[in-house]
């Protein structure tokens, strides 16, 4: 138990040092993505704060930047049937509801930088399972329960292993993976991995 407790703290200490530099080195690009985003939208805001389900269960409001229209969790609802992906996720390729700013960003994966905020304030780790929505998690099993127990990340053995291209069943079976042989090792080996995709100079794990 004790040796647990130590290793968690390990894990917020490194949390809150990577997250803070990234969030210093990044901040020049990360104010020009904010005016960006006001430039093709004057009425719409910079950050998008989606309800998400954590460690154990526990909500919290995840930041990102806003990739979509106002709108798009009201037109979610006419577009469930061009889900693309398998289980209780949904995913389009070509979402009508993304912006033309928001494609950028999200092909850069830019968008996910407000996460570090998440991160310093204890709801997220840099590295763990993707944080899920409260529908979703509402059609888990309690198999798929399992990979409620660590804290989310911003990245992680789902996003560097195919993301999209994967199904419900083997994101779960690769969160699981990581849970089990979690350690700050493989968290480095993951953020080398996650680099190579940002920079373009690799993929896959």
């Amino acid at each position: 138990m004790q040796q647990n407790k130590r290793k968690e703290q390990q894990y917020r200490v490194l949390d809150v040092i990577i997250s803070t530099l990234a969030l210093i080195i990044s901040s020049p690009i990360l104010l020009l993505i904010a005016f960006g985003i006001k430039l093709s939208d004057i009425k719409a805001q910079v950050f998008f704060h989606q309800k998400r389900i954590g460690r154990d269960g526990k909500a919290f409001n995840m930041y990102k930047f806003r990739t979509m229209v106002v709108d798009a969790e009201q037109q979610k609802a006419q577009l469930l049937a061009q889900n693309e992906v398998e289980g209780h996720m949904f995913k389009m390729k070509d979402d009508p509801r993304i912006t033309k700013i928001g494609k950028i960003l999200r092909k850069t994966s830019l968008d996910e930088f407000p996460q570090l905020l998440n991160v310093l304030q204890g709801h997220m780790s840099v590295v763990g399972p993707r944080p899920p929505l409260p529908d979703e998690v509402a059609q888990y099993t309690s198999y798929d329960m399992m990979r409620l127990a660590v804290k989310p990340g911003c990245t992680g053995l789902w996003q560097v292993s195919g993301r999209n291209k994967l199904s419900f069943q083997e994101m779960v079976e690769l969160d699981l993976h990581y849970i089990r042989n979690r350690s700050i090792k493989f968290n480095f080996i993951i953020l080398m991995k996650t680099w190579r995709e940002l920079t373009g100079k690799g993929s896959g794990i």
